[in-house]
């Protein structure tokens, strides 16, 4: 042997549980991290200088959560936030509840007060693994620094997995500390797509024997990464369809046989369609209550094929006369596939009615008076935009506005707190998404109610120039909410006037971003040419009447056939 065979390894080189984790999300190809600094994950922001990390520094930690969960939306990616203990970590809540509600991937990472006093109301300490356990897929907490690579590399497994979600990795500050020569990886299961061939062969039949099928969309076909495959299965059958919120874009808005949204401020077509339907189709859908109205009276003729990766979700609000559980991509190519073998349907008759509601029910923009119509006015911007056009929306009646007019090409065009609804989503998730996604035109679509609760991540879009165009539809109140009052509280209004808005093109220039104000319609084109053709950040201050409701609308605990129109 040589002396160079006795030459000794080196010795591994220790290193912290805080350069762990930083390593460990640079090896997991993580790119970007919204975050706020804070006392107890400080080593964690310690290791962060130097690294391969883009760290995005929000204004508050609900901003790095929703802009986190738009960044998974966006980029089919895990999204990751982090924060401090105590105030840090709840401040995280609402966005966790945000994707767990929409399935959103998401890694949420905090840092906790050192193990030693850990239950001793130490400074800033919460148990955060205990406040969040019903709106996590999982939670871990790292109790030894040696298990944070295997703990970080689980929590992006199951955060990605199956139903997605969001993983909570809680990470004491001892641990942060803790140096170690150990590395233990996380064994991640090989998985195999399989298909129930004898449940693809029932929904094939079910679907031949029908006359009146309606394919059911949800949110779960583009998180389940099978968009073409629905595409194909519509394409290669001609079945009309519906799309719930978070399903928009799934197949495009203005194609043939897509009737549009249902639910309760759905189209006339959609609603009706469905009431008539002998059969549903349901593909990553799960009965919202917002979809179906009463659910006792909803498509009261329809049996129901229904397609979804969580079993849970198979019957628990609509018994399924064939059910197909698994990955919604392979299940939906296993019976395009045999759709096109087999003779096609005999449906043309249904087809032509559903064509003609839509025709028939399709909306007017000739709405009187020279103010702003709020409908029109996001058609053309969605328009103008193209198939670049990305509308990440806040929560409210804009929210409905955009999910009725705006043209969508792709489920992820549409961006939007739909099973949470939570306001003050828009300028964050426009954040997350345009990072995620630079040559999309990303639009935030806001409210002046929601605007205003998350208005401090404009510092965030000027600090990093992102790019972002905000569409502020302001109607001096709590739109919706104002709404319902006027039809279902005898006009009784309350603590919804929010006239004492400052000026907020005055807000936005002193971040020193662009913006500008329109408040009659003969300004709109000029606008929406204006928004979209800034080079930088820019804000279009939108004035409409107060009075405007969004229609139509189906009233609460009511039938989706019985919708309420405007005048």
């Amino acid at each position: 042997m040589t002396a160079a065979a006795f030459k000794p390894q080196a010795e591994a080189v220790p290193q912290s549980g805080a350069r762990l984790l930083v390593s460990t999300l640079e090896r997991l190809g993580v790119e970007v991290v919204f975050g706020y600094p804070g006392g107890a994950i400080m080593p964690v922001y310690d290791a962060l200088a130097g690294s391969k990390l883009k760290h995005v520094l929000v204004r508050h930690e609900q901003g790095a959560a929703f802009a986190a969960d738009a960044y998974a939306r966006m980029s089919g990616r895990v999204g990751v936030c982090m924060a401090t203990s105590g105030p840090g970590a709840t401040n995280l809540i609402t966005g966790i509840a945000n994707a767990m509600m929409d399935s959103v991937p998401m890694v949420c990472i905090t840092g906790n007060v050192p193990q030693g006093v850990m239950g001793t109301d130490a400074f800033q300490e919460i148990d955060i693994l205990g406040v969040t356990l019903p709106i996590v897929k999982h939670s871990i907490l790292v109790r030894d620094a040696a298990e944070v690579p295997a703990a970080v590399e689980e929590a992006f497994h199951i955060a990605a997995s199956g139903r997605p979600g969001p993983v909570l990795v809680d990470l004491p500050k001892d641990v942060q500390f803790a140096q170690t020569t150990e590395d233990f990886g996380f064994h991640i299961p090989n998985a195999t797509p399989t298909v129930d061939h004898d449940a693809i062969a029932a929904a094939e039949a079910a679907i031949r024997a029908a006359r009146k099928p309606l394919v059911y969309i949800g949110g779960g076909v583009k998180i389940g990464g099978a968009t073409q495959a629905v595409r194909d299965f519509v394409r290669a059958t001609n079945i009309p369809q519906v799309s719930t919120l978070n399903a928009l874009g799934t197949v495009p808005t203005d194609a043939p046989g897509m009737l549009g949204m249902l639910g309760m401020h759905g189209t006339r077509a959609a609603n009706e369609a469905v009431q008539e339907a002998d059969l549903l189709i349901v593909v990553g859908a799960r009965f919202d209550d917002r979809a179906t109205g009463k659910l006792a009276e909803f498509a009261p003729n329809a049996g129901v094929v229904h397609f979804d990766i969580d079993a849970s979700e198979v019957g628990k609000l609509r018994a399924a006369n064939v059910a197909v559980v698994g990955e919604l991509k392979t299940g939906v190519e296993a019976l395009t596939q045999r759709m096109r073998a087999g003779a096609a349907l005999d449906i043309q008759p249904w087809t032509v009615d559903c064509a003609r509601a839509a025709a028939a029910g399709a909306h007017r923009y000739d709405a009187p008076g020279e103010g702003v119509y709020a409908p029109a006015l996001l058609k053309e911007i969605s328009e103008a935009a193209g198939d670049a056009f990305v509308a990440a929306c806040d929560v409210g009646q804009h929210q409905m506005w955009a999910a009725q007019h705006c043209r969508f090409a792709s489920p992820e065009a549409h961006i939007t707190s739909g099973g949470l609804g939570a306001m003050g989503f828009g300028l964050p998730a426009g954040i997350g998404a345009k990072m995620a996604r630079p040559e999309a035109t990303v639009v935030t679509i806001a409210g002046d109610g929601g605007f205003m609760m998350n208005i401090q991540e404009l510092a965030t879009l000027k600090r990093y120039g992102v790019p972002l165009k905000i569409v502020l539809i302001d109607n001096s109140s709590l739109g919706l909410v104002r709404q319902w009052q006027e039809l279902f509280f005898a006009e009784n209004y309350s603590e919804i006037d929010l006239s004492d808005n400052p000026d907020f093109v005055k807000v936005a220039e002193a971040f020193g971003i662009e913006a500008f104000r329109i408040d009659r319609r003969d300004q709109v084109s000029e606008g929406v040419q204006r928004l979209l053709a800034a080079d930088g950040p820019c804000l279009a201050h939108v004035v409409i009447d107060p009075r405007d409701n969004v229609w139509p609308l189906v009233p609460p605990g009511k039938s989706n056939a019985e919708m309420m129109e405007g005048s």
